[in-house]
């Protein structure tokens, strides 16, 4: 088998010493590796790897956005990275709530089913007044409001080292676009179909993520092998990153083979030390198998894909109430997931996770997977030679 590093210095090897597309050209980064992370440390590790960390960053106060991108900044030696945010749309000013309204909006059966679904447990409560401030702090991070997405983007478009902002939810409003190509920054969005990719690229998006199924967090229904082709068809000519499942380099060359210009992926790097899980999180996702990432309502009252639980199935009983509208059931898991965490009973916490759970076995790193990953990516593409030499 020949190894990434003589692979990727010998003639045929794209770009020489790397891996490059159109894309990977045009943002200036050497690996088409995408790596979307809540995590700065994962983000600052898969840069500093040649490829492009992206900040979940829509959860962030503009103040905390600004701290964690002067972090990363410090770490990556001048490599560009991206940020991850939600634009709520083009929506009127003043007609959206603010966090403390959303809050007041969570209905007491709700918190009542939960109360009493962690009492059975045996888990530990904690004061109404611990539980009152948890709401108050997930309203104030969960609200995604349009003042907040506007002083979100302020923060991004006026540091140098960020050159591409992606949309995580909806059609990405004509003000994102307009502003961020003002200072030389690229949009990004994410899709489910190819009617997505019609519209977001009607309003000037540059990229497109194309985000099966399989993935982890709001998805869609399409799987990946079946959408990747169609959102390429779609987006005429503009650039896609492939997302759903991807762990291993022959997706990689997969995905290349289908017309992407890059892989995006989340869930895979849950696994590694630099991710902010605690241990006992990790060893959740790693007890895992594929079928225990599955889709429901539970965590944010968007379908979703997350670690199935007992607490994702309560939801799922008849006695259950309907998940509230987004973002208010968010909101009111901000209670139950800290007292699950508190009492050390993660069977009634979830988290945004992919099929790709069931290729995480073990603790790793950043590095050590995107090594993994090349050297599987040239093992992939001597086979596909193989196989098809005459």
């Amino acid at each position: 088998m020949v190894s990434w590093l003589r692979y990727a210095a010998s003639p045929q090897s794209p770009g020489g010493s790397k891996l490059q597309t159109e894309l990977t050209k045009t943002l200036g980064i050497e690996l088409p590796i995408f790596a979307f992370s809540h995590c700065r440390d994962v983000v600052a590790a898969v840069t500093k790897a040649g490829g492009m960390g992206s900040l979940g960053a829509a959860w962030m106060t503009p103040e905390e956005l600004e701290m964690s991108i002067e972090w990363i900044e410090e770490r990556v030696d001048g490599r560009p990275f991206s940020v991850d945010l939600v634009f709520p749309g083009t929506g009127g000013e003043g007609v959206e709530k603010t966090p403390d309204e959303y809050r007041k909006l969570i209905p007491k059966e709700h918190l009542s089913f939960v109360k009493r679904l962690l009492d059975d447990a045996g888990i530990a409560d904690i004061s109404e007044a611990d539980r009152d401030a948890y709401l108050a702090e997930y309203a104030e991070k969960m609200a995604m409001t349009n003042k907040k997405s506007r002083e979100q983007l302020e923060v991004v478009l006026s540091k140098k080292s960020v050159n591409l902002v992606v949309g995580a939810l909806g059609v990405t409003p004509e003000w994102v676009v307009k502003e961020a190509h003002a200072k030389g920054v690229q949009v990004g969005a994410l899709v489910g179909n190819g009617r997505h990719a019609a519209k977001q690229r009607s309003v000037g998006v540059d990229v497109l993520v194309a985000q099966g199924t399989e993935a982890g967090g709001s998805v869609g229904n399409i799987a990946s092998m079946v959408l990747w082709p169609q959102v390429v068809e779609a987006a005429q000519g503009i650039p896609v990153l492939a997302a759903g499942g991807i762990t291993r380099g022959s997706h990689i060359l997969a995905a290349l083979a289908l017309g992407c210009q890059g892989v995006w992926m989340g869930s895979l790097w849950l696994g590694t030390a630099e991710s902010d899980l605690s241990l006992e999180m990790r060893e959740k996702l790693f007890a895992a198998a594929s079928e225990d990432a599955r889709l429901s309502k539970a965590m944010t009252g968007k379908q979703g894909r997350m670690l199935y639980t007992k607490y994702v199935d309560a939801w799922h009983r008849p006695d259950a109430p309907k998940p509230l509208d987004w973002p208010m059931q968010s909101i009111m898991n901000g209670y139950p997931f800290k007292r699950a965490e508190r009492g050390r009973n993660l069977d009634y916490w979830t988290y945004s996770v992919g099929q790709a759970v069931g290729d995480m076995n073990e603790h790793t790193t950043v590095k050590s997977e995107i090594e993994r990953m090349l050297n599987e990516y040239v093992e992939a593409l001597e086979k596909l030679q193989g196989v098809t030499s005459y």
